[in-house]
C-alpha cells in the first residue's frame, strides 16, 4: 500500500489517479496521519448493444393520431 501526502494529492490528483491499477490502494495523509484512502477500480465493461434488447419495454395503449394534428404545420 502506497501513501501520498495530502498537499501532493491536492497537486497531482489527476496523474495519481491516472497511474492507479486495479485493486492498488494508496492512502492520503495529513500530517503523517491517514485521512482518506483510494482504492483503483476496474473499468467499466461495456457490452455491445444488441438489436432487439429494448423490445417489450415500451407499451403503446391505444392509436392515437389526433396529437399529430398540433404538428401540422411541420407536417408536408
Amino acid at each position: 500500500m502506497s501513501t501520498v501526502s495530502l498537499e501532493e494529492a491536492q497537486i497531482r490528483l489527476p496523474e495519481i489517479i491516472k497511474k492507479l491499477i486495479p485493486g492498488e490502494e494508496l492512502v492520503i495523509t495529513h500530517d503523517n496521519q491517514p485521512v482518506a484512502k483510494l482504492i483503483g477500480e476496474k473499468p467499466a465493461v461495456k457490452r455491445p448493444r444488441q438489436p432487439g434488447s429494448a423490445r417489450g419495454k415500451l407499451m403503446i395503449h391505444r392509436e392515437d393520431e389526433e396529437h399529430l394534428h398540433d404538428f401540422k404545420d411541420y407536417m408536408p
